[in-house]
């Protein structure tokens, strides 16, 4: 197992603490081998396995027809007044699972940690009757970081592109051959698209469906509005309408394959309701539907910058300034922080062109270029480039 040791300390942090721990992310990210590895932590610090209790909601054997029946499962084993641990791997599974883990929640001597692979665990009426009660820890793929440190590797650009060839879902590290990597991935594809959207949405055109999924990959990091989506599939030859993209849209987004990114007025600190972009989750996905070739290595680029900051806590838009567009402003409790990213400003025309957006803003929140350019640290008045493979390892 490969021990992701970031999310492994935020269990350890909120480890009895009278709030129930929801781990989020798209499937096979890891999330139920995280909690292997807590459950081992458990142990260690002298937890008995009698107090741990751990349910696969997906295995075949852990079927639940009601909610009811899934909590009487659970308190039947709550035989004293210790502490017990109770584990609920794809809790969706179960029907109005909401009223198990509340009920599991109010018992004073359990504490809770369920997972998900849809955003839909945590809207409605799971929102509504937990509000206040959750902390949410959001679950990703692997960093660049996690992946050398699995390879015992040092920083360089080839390391970057067996990264980006070969897929962070931790299960794609045991497999050597890209055809066997693209076959993982394939399946795992299909397997969200049928079961975490089709299934659930009770889709009848699946092949719509596969159809914006496709022109969403080939799109990663572009401008698009719903609308534009649509007149663009259907001047292609398939007919859509505007409310079918953005419900097939939504469903991609709740089942983490992609992440909508607003746009932020820099200028009159204002967000804005046009032209978002969107970014995969894991960039290697793509392969599944457009294959290999005409790969664009820059947008790429800015959706593994995008991740990270995502995963360093930022809130992340695209900026506006003017007509010019800044790549990501990352928001956190200290300002915020500004980002161009490009494969290469080896060129001065392209250099002039990442700078001026920056030069544009007028406050004195620090501001970056972040490129493939193996180049010293350069300061252009206050805007640093830097070499974008050492800004990911960066704590």
């Amino acid at each position: 197992m490969i021990e992701r040791k970031e999310y492994l300390e935020k269990l350890k942090k909120w480890k009895d603490k009278d709030l129930i721990k929801v781990i989020t992310g798209i499937r096979r990210c890891g999330k139920s081998t995280l909690f292997e590895l807590y459950i081992d932590y458990l142990k260690s610090i002298g937890i008995e396995d009698n107090h741990i209790i751990s349910i696969n909601l997906e295995d075949p054997d852990n079927e639940f027809d009601t909610y009811k029946d899934l909590y009487k499962y659970v308190k039947e084993q709550i035989k004293d007044k210790k502490p017990y641990y109770v584990f609920l791997d794809e809790v969706q599974k179960v029907s109005e699972f909401q009223k198990a883990v509340d009920g599991l929640y109010i018992i004073k001597n359990v504490d809770v940690y369920i997972t998900g692979s849809n955003a839909f665990l945590l809207s409605g009426e799971l929102a509504t009757l937990l509000t206040g009660r959750y902390i949410e820890i959001k679950m990703y793929p692997l960093s660049f970081e996690e992946y050398l440190n699995y390879y015992k590797k040092d920083v360089d650009e080839k390391m970057y592109l067996n990264y980006i060839n070969k897929s962070s879902f931790p299960y794609a590290l045991k497999l050597e051959e890209e055809s066997e990597i693209d076959d993982y991935l394939d399946a795992l594809y299909n397997t969200i698209i049928v079961k975490d959207i089709g299934q659930r949405k009770k889709i009848a055109d699946m092949s719509m469906l596969r159809t914006v999924a496709r022109f969403m990959f080939n799109n990663i990091g572009n401008c698009l509005s719903i609308k534009k989506i649509a007149d663009t599939l259907t001047s292609d030859g398939r007919s859509i309408s505007v409310h079918t993209v953005e419900s097939y849209l939504e469903s991609l987004v709740e089942s983490y394959v992609f992440n909508r990114v607003s746009r932020f007025d820099i200028k009159g600190k204002q967000y804005l309701q046009s032209g978002e972009k969107y970014y995969a989750t894991d960039v290697t996905m793509r392969y599944a539907l457009l294959g290999r070739r005409n790969i664009d290595a820059g947008h790429i680029l800015e959706n593994i910058v995008y991740l990270e900051l995502i995963r360093r806590g930022y809130k992340v838009y695209i900026g506006k300034t003017g007509e010019k567009e800044i790549d990501f402003v990352a928001e956190n409790k200290e300002g915020f922080t500004y980002f161009q990213v490009a494969y290469t400003t080896r060129e001065k025309t392209t250099l002039e062109r990442e700078l001026a957006p920056l030069q544009d803003i007028n406050d004195h929140y620090p501001k970056y270029i972040l490129t493939m350019d193996i180049d010293p640290i350069a300061d252009y008045d206050g805007i640093k480039k830097i070499n974008v493979l050492e800004w990911l390892l960066e704590k």
